[in-house]
């Protein structure tokens, strides 16, 4: 028998479905068929049967639910089954499974399928493009169940069900299909790794400042950790008015602002210096964060912008800085109390329509983890750490996410902060990349002003000199680099962190 009639014979013991213009035997009017390709199922399963080989192929997106028909999907789940542990798929080791089936039809049992299914192979060379088809006309027919199912709730729902909350449930099944056929590369060639590793290395020589990461912009900080590294987990770390969120809002920007693209020969967009950010802000507006980089910038404090208290001058500068930000890629998530879940397909949505190369948590207390961890503040941390860690490794980009510190810090003599201080959870200092604590000594010590006539002010005033206009980054943690504290200028009226000056670090002349 030809294989063109065997194939014949194949699709005349399955029922295909109907057509386009076939018609509904009640209604007459003409109905399609849910998008499948039954010779595409055959062809794979056959292929599987005579060559255990082409499971490895497909197993990393395929899934027995992704078979149009019942009868594949049972196949090739039990001889998937078989394959994994460790024996051979035949039909004749598939017998025992299906001997008290229910027959096709009066002349062909289910045994017997199995039989043509091997006879009509010869080779598993497009096992792998006859399981994508299979794949993608199940995402068709899921993407028809999604609208079909919007379309009746749409009809059906009650009067007081507000449409937001359907378009948030469809936002999410249409995530969750779209990211259904994630299941990692596998396992690397050491090669590649080491492939990886010299064009990181290459890239950190060709780019100004020798970082093999994106730079913060704050040339200290860029020194001890070589930048903000693919897939690390930062926890930048606090206690309250320390300027966590100052530090990460000026970083945001710097990376923002220094974003420099080139469209590569597939059509796609390469980042080449700075970055695309996306800017989870969990506690304040993005019209106030908005306003407190706004500030910064454009050396107006924000205060002063919030009371219309500026002049002609000052007001024209913030339209000149609003005027060159209005073009950064910079963007900003609003919405309070939302689940790490919820983030991960926001931030995976944002990487697909616009790009991603930095991501702000501000701040991690304030994520909620799933239904099973409520009431347990430990484990829902510890979900929300695991979670970003994972996140920063499946997007390729690092996770900066704010914490907050315990008070323990400000009953030590020395209230610089440390690793133990970090509230809530082991699992933030055992997931982070990176450990990062802000600290003002200027600001406890503007709180312990004496009286002008007392001794003891003349020894505060020169104290206050030393630290005034200074912040510290003390790293506590780095996976691949070392620890130790970082000196910065930090200038409250606009919030704002810079470089600091010093002696030996003159500009260069040039004659």
């Amino acid at each position: 028998m030809s294989q063109q009639a065997f194939q014949m014979s194949l699709n005349a013991a399955l029922p295909s479905g109907g057509q386009d213009g076939d018609q509904d035997g009640e209604t007459g009017l003409p109905f399609r068929s849910a998008p499948h390709n039954i010779e595409a199922e055959q062809a794979l399963l056959g292929a599987m049967l005579i060559n255990n080989e082409a499971l490895d192929r497909v197993s990393g997106f395929l899934l027995p639910e992704h078979f149009f028909d019942p009868l594949h999907a049972q196949i090739f789940d039990v001889a998937a089954k078989v394959i994994q542990s460790g024996k051979q798929a035949t039909p004749i080791t598939l017998r025992t499974f299906f001997e008290t089936a229910e027959p096709i039809d009066e002349q062909l049992t289910v045994p017997q399928y199995l039989g043509r299914l091997a006879a009509g192979a010869t080779t598993i060379i497009n096992a792998e493009d006859y399981g994508r088809t299979v794949y993608d006309l199940a995402i068709r027919r899921s993407l028809i169940v999604i609208g079909e199912d919007l379309y009746n709730v749409a009809y059906d729902s009650p009067v007081d069900a507000p449409p937001s909350l359907q378009i948030q449930e469809a936002e999410t099944a249409l995530y969750e299909l779209a990211e259904s056929g994630r299941y990692g590369q596998g396992f690397l060639g050491f090669n590649t790794a080491l492939t990886d590793a010299i064009s990181m290395a290459n890239a950190a020589y060709q780019r100004a400042g020798g970082l093999s990461g994106t730079s913060c912009g704050l040339r200290d900080l860029d020194n001890k950790m070589g930048g903000l590294q693919k897939s690390d987990l930062i926890i930048l770390a606090g206690r309250p008015s320390m300027g966590k969120t100052a530090l990460v809002t000026n970083i945001a920007f710097n990376v923002a602002n220094a974003y420099h693209g080139e469209e590569q020969p597939d059509g796609t967009i390469k980042t080449v210096d700075g970055g695309i950010v996306g800017f989870f802000s969990l506690e304040m507006s993005a019209e106030q964060l908005a306003t407190r980089i706004l500030a910064e910038q454009a050396e107006v404090s924000s205060e002063k912008i919030r009371r219309g208290m500026i002049d002609e001058d000052e007001f024209k500068r913030l339209v000149q800085v609003s005027q060159r930000m209005n073009q950064i890629p910079l963007y900003i998530d609003q919405t309070g109390g939302i689940t790490i879940a919820q983030l991960a397909a926001r931030a995976r949505k944002l990487k697909r329509q616009q790009g991603l190369d930095l991501l702000i948590v501000d701040y991690l207390q304030l994520l909620a983890g799933s239904n099973k961890s409520q009431g347990n503040r430990v484990q829902e941390i510890t979900e929300i750490t695991t979670g970003l860690k994972a996140l920063a490794k499946e997007l390729e980009v690092p996770v900066i996410a704010l914490s907050q510190l315990s008070r323990q810090v400000e009953q030590r003599d020395d209230k610089r902060p440390q690793l133990s201080d970090l509230r809530e959870s082991g699992s933030i200092e055992q997931d982070a990349d990176v450990v990062m604590f802000v600290f003002r000594e200027e600001y406890y010590v503007e709180r312990t002003k004496p009286d002008e006539s007392k001794p003891e002010f003349h020894e505060w005033q020169e104290t206050m000199m030393r630290v005034e206009g200074k912040g510290e980054v003390i790293i506590g943690k780095q996976r691949h680099g070392p620890v130790g504290t970082v000196m910065l200028g930090f200038e409250g009226q606009y919030t704002r962190f810079s470089d600091l000056a010093y002696e030996d670090r003159l500009p260069q002349r040039y004659d």
